[in-house]
């Protein structure tokens, strides 16, 4: 998904009466204090009740029909995503169902609803500007993973390998392979060996891989970059690459899960 394009586009909606934009932002974070007893589900009802009441009381029943078949999409949403829940969930919706945006994100906000003529999209907005399009890079000598976030989620995940064979990096798609020259007991002298070797080519090697990573941060429009691994092994690897780095962390997660790695920069 590209976020500035989504936000540009919900600027753009306009609908009047019978019509109107459902906005809802609904803080879901169990860290909360006040989330602990699962309190978004009192903060859900009662804002659709709100609406729902309002306009019962206003009379127009083609704009009640309209907001109670989005209230009952959204509560479906909420249901089936309930065990899935992070810290927040976004939803904008129209009734003509020329909109249906429904995210849940691992980023706080603040609960609000509204339903207006037009989204309001304030807070994604600024949650943008606070979590922007960010690259995670995790280096462990010939092994490269790519966390691509945004908004504080993963939205893709790439993997580099170095061919020993013929000495160039090679892109894998899905969980990335066990390397062959990882090993034990028997194997722990090829490991050695491989380590001496890596250490003495890491400059050429490095210097191989930068435009690659390069080209992934200008072509996916990356606003942040950040290096997770050994500080030789990331400082060398940032003196290569022509794009700026925002933050270094010396720390071997290349097999932590995505959720734990974002974790660690924000």
């Amino acid at each position: 998904m590209d976020l500035n394009k989504e936000i540009k586009r919900l600027e753009r909606i306009y609908l009047e009466k019978p019509k109107r934009v459902f906005t809802m932002y609904l803080n879901t974070d169990p860290a909360d204090p006040d989330q602990q007893g699962g309190e978004w589900k009192i903060h859900l009802k009662n804002g659709l009740q709100r609406f729902e009441k309002y306009l019962e009381n206003d009379g127009d029943k083609e704009e009640l029909e309209n907001f109670c078949e989005i209230k009952r999409k959204v509560e479906n949403y909420m249901a089936e995503h309930e065990l899935e829940l992070a810290k927040s969930v976004i939803i904008f919706a129209t009734p003509d169902q020329s909109t249906w945006f429904a995210e849940r994100f691992q980023v706080p906000v603040q609960t609000e609803f509204f339903w207006e003529e037009i989204a309001k999209v304030d807070q994604l907005i600024q949650l943008h500007h606070d979590f922007p399009k960010t690259g995670i890079i995790l280096i462990q000598k010939e092994a490269i993973k790519i966390v691509e976030t945004e908004l504080g989620r993963p939205i893709n995940t790439y993997f580099y390998e170095l061919d020993l064979d013929t000495e160039d990096w090679r892109q894998h798609t899905g969980p990335h392979r066990a390397r062959a020259t990882v090993g034990s007991g028997g194997k722990s002298t090829k490991r050695e060996q491989f380590i001496a070797r890596f250490e003495a080519n890491r400059h050429r090697w490095y210097k191989q891989i930068a435009p690659k990573l390069d080209k992934l941060a200008k072509d996916h429009n990356w606003e942040y970059i950040h290096l997770i691994g050994s500080s030789e092994e990331t400082q060398e690897l940032a003196g290569e690459m022509n794009k700026p780095i925002n933050g270094f962390l010396d720390k071997n997660m290349l097999d932590s899960k995505e959720t734990e790695i974002i974790k660690t920069i924000h």
